[in-house]
């Protein structure tokens, strides 16, 4: 975590936030004190491989009945 003053803060906002954005967090401080966080409002996405997701599901078992017949069983189990 990246401490900057508050001077410095207003001098160089653009660049901290673009710091944030990447992943950063930079905490601005007053008087040596710390006073806020920056940081990104969402983390960075994750990017799935596909080619591992495929194998992965390529080893799980096959469904029985369909989703939906599936789902109207269920439903239908916990009405009686």
């Amino acid at each position: 975590m990246r401490t900057v003053n508050l001077a410095e803060a207003k001098a160089h906002l653009s660049k901290l936030v673009e710091r944030a954005a990447a992943g950063d967090v930079v905490c601005i401080t007053r008087r040596g004190k710390p006073m806020a966080k920056l940081s990104a409002a969402m983390p960075p996405r994750v990017r799935v491989d596909a080619s591992a997701l495929r194998r992965l599901t390529e080893t799980m078992p096959k469904q029985r009945i369909g989703a939906g017949k599936f789902m109207r069983g269920l439903r239908d189990e916990s009405r009686y």
